[in-house]
């Protein structure tokens, strides 16, 4: 295995030679190899373990291991504690996930600070099967079935192209020890179940299995290739990057592969279920459908794509009788003037001393009502204002307004004051207010 390993990195990955190297190790047999190959090629690495604190006196087991491990290789070592079942306790993670998080953000984390430039993991091919049919289980697009990736930026993983029998054999032979993880024996997980049940059952069906598996893979992957290359176009056709984000959907409603283009431009979104996209098409303005991280909102034959606010606590922003300006939410400057100066965009002169301080910027509410500039004394509801003058839900949803210390509505900013706060030629204390920029 050594020399089909050695042709291997000369091969896909010749740079690592070169390179400053951590080899994540768990103990287990697969990283443990990784590192006598590794050794024995002279490519020095950094040994980084991850000791989760799961599984009691097995977990210290395993951390001594790979200390005394380090010892014998003599490569450096950096160990890290966590506190696994906490952590996904607070961030709402199951403990694999939660595990997985950790390890890598860790491991970016003695990349940079310590100047590496690539991450090894041991994963090898039977790892990229039960990927496989874990991800074809549950439903999943192209990329799905691509397995585990070769590399995802800064992290390799050079073990893809050989089987768990091959790694076995190569430790056998060179009289290598391990640790034994013992949750690999239970069938309380998904991917063990395929291990100890599944797989065998195909090896006796098609012997080459995996490497069969390989070789689709590698079509796929060509595939998704070409295929990715043919969706960045329509990603420039169709989405216009801002906040919110704008999807030009109508450029697709008579595209023959519709279906699919949904699913592929949408699905980072969250948004997977096609049938869902496809009804959505139809969708009259103020429509929205929600994923678990952001929400689209049918807007004139546009969707916007919006992030699911995760704080929906209403944001009220306070202006004292003694401040000159703010700077958030918006830039507005204040200032007491003698006489109504040409009107101008994003300005108001109010009467001071029909206001009550302090003055406050917030966003709608219901029952919010005022009277409109240039209705003669009229009454309005806000949201009558909104749909007389066609705002969208998006805009609805952002539109600040001024209020004084009575809740009374001063100005719809940037849109229509209140008829009954302006200063008129007869007002003796006038108060300029102007907004520079809307966030």
């Amino acid at each position: 295995m050594l020399a089909s390993f050695q042709n291997h990195l000369q091969r896909n990955f010749p740079f690592l030679w070169q390179k400053r190297i951590i080899l994540a190790i768990s103990g287990g047999i697969d990283s443990v190899v990784l590192a006598y190959l590794l050794k024995e090629l002279q490519i020095p690495f950094l040994m980084a373990h991850c000791n989760f604190q799961l599984r009691g006196e097995e977990s210290e087991g395993d951390q001594h291991f790979v200390e005394a491990l380090a010892q014998k290789l003599s490569m450096p070592l950096e160990v890290k504690r966590f506190a696994t079942k906490e952590y996904g306790k607070t961030h709402a993670l199951n403990t694999q996930l939660a595990a997985r998080v950790l390890r890598y953000e860790w491991f970016e984390q003695i990349r940079q600070k310590k100047g590496y430039d690539y991450i090894l993991t041991a994963h090898q091919a039977n790892d990229s099967w039960e990927t496989f049919l874990i991800n074809t289980s549950r439903g999943t697009g192209l990329k799905g079935l691509l397995g585990v990736p070769v590399q995802n930026n800064t992290i390799l993983r050079p073990l893809l192209g050989f089987s768990r029998e091959e790694i076995l054999a190569f430790a056998k032979e060179n009289n290598i020890i391990w640790r034994e993880d013992s949750s690999n024996n239970s069938d309380a997980y998904t991917r063990n179940k395929i291990r100890h049940h599944i797989s065998p059952i195909l090896s006796q069906i098609h012997p080459n299995f995996l490497k069969n598996l390989e070789k689709t893979q590698h079509i796929l992957q060509l595939t998704y290739s070409f295929i990715e290359e043919q969706l960045e176009k329509y990603r420039k056709k169709c989405f216009i990057i801002g906040t919110p984000i704008i999807f030009l959907v109508n450029i697709l409603k008579d595209h023959p592969h519709r279906s699919f283009l949904l699913y592929e431009l949408l699905s980072p979104y969250g948004f997977t279920g096609i049938e869902i996209l496809e009804r959505f098409l139809y969708a009259s303005t103020g429509k929205q459908i929600f994923s678990n991280t952001h929400r689209i909102l049918s807007n004139r034959g546009q969707w916007l794509i919006l992030p699911i606010e995760k704080n929906t606590t209403t944001n009220i922003f306070y202006i004292h009788k003694e401040d000159k300006s703010i700077d958030y939410p918006l830039t507005i400057h204040l200032e007491e003037i003698s006489a109504i100066e040409k009107s101008k965009k994003g300005t108001i002169f109010l009467d001071k001393e029909k206001i009550q301080f302090p003055l406050c910027i917030r966003k709608r509410k219901k029952g919010d009502i005022f009277y409109p500039y240039g209705m003669n004394g009229k009454k309005k509801t806000l949201s009558k204002y909104f749909k007389d003058e066609k705002y969208s839900l998006y805009e609805k949803e952002n539109q600040w307004l001024l209020v004084d210390n009575t809740d009374q509505i001063l100005w719809v900013i940037g849109k229509r004051p209140d008829e009954r706060f302006l200063a008129t030629k007869n007002t003796k204390r006038i108060l300029d207010i102007s907004i520079k920029t809307i966030q």
